[in-house]
């Protein structure tokens, strides 16, 4: 179970600062529902994409 910031406060910051169990969280939580996200949601997910990979990808605990 997810308990770390929530969307709110993370969405203040830049996603660099994010931790990396946040970026897995919300990339997997945000992966769920694709089909319904509206411009705004899909530049979060590809952002928090964006972080994920230049940070070199997930490790296996993190997924």
């Amino acid at each position: 179970m997810y308990s770390g910031r929530d969307m709110t406060e993370l969405s203040m910051m830049s996603k660099g600062a994010w931790k990396d169990s946040e970026l897995a969280f919300f990339h997997h939580s945000l992966q769920q529902v694709v089909p319904y996200l509206n411009v705004e949601g899909q530049a979060i997910h590809r952002e928090i994409v964006q972080e994920i990979e230049s940070r070199g990808g997930l490790k296996r605990d993190e997924t």
